[in-house]
């Protein structure tokens, strides 16, 4: 049995699309506050310039997803390396960019906040993502 019996799930399509839109939108973010940026806005090759690579990573699955290739448990593992990468990063002892990182640069302290929010509205869409993704593999899978 297919993973993605049934055709494409659009509420798993729309979760990841809205997650990218913050994924995109904390990326954009980090060009405007200026810090934490490298290639291919400066010849410093970083975490930003690695974080990147989670667009065509998006863009493959949905291909893959629409020639059902490809179905929640692709999804489920991307929004888990999402969810940890984010994590990893912005949260806890070893954080390089920690949230001081993002609220700081902006002059305007509720732009800075906005920014954070932002930040959680993407952990929040990728967590809802990955639940959800979950939830589909699972059901689609053979009982034997």
């Amino acid at each position: 049995m297919r993973e993605n019996a049934g055709g494409v799930n659009h509420r798993l399509v729309g979760l990841i699309v809205l997650s990218t839109v913050f994924g995109l939108g904390h990326h954009v973010d980090h060009v405007i506050r200026g810090n934490h940026i490298g290639w291919p806005v400066t010849a410093q090759v970083n975490p930003f310039t690695y974080s990147l690579v989670i667009y065509p990573v998006i863009l493959l699955g949905l291909y893959l997803t629409w020639r059902d290739r490809v179905g929640a448990r692709y999804w489920f593992g991307v929004a888990l390396l999402g969810l940890a990468m984010l994590g990893g990063i912005h949260f806890g002892p070893w954080a390089i960019e920690p949230p001081h990182d993002i609220i700081s640069p902006y002059q305007s302290t509720v732009f800075g906040y906005l920014a954070f929010a932002w930040l959680f509205g993407l952990l929040g869409t990728l967590l809802v993502t990955g639940l959800y993704a979950a939830r589909q593999w699972r059901d689609v899978q053979p009982v034997r």
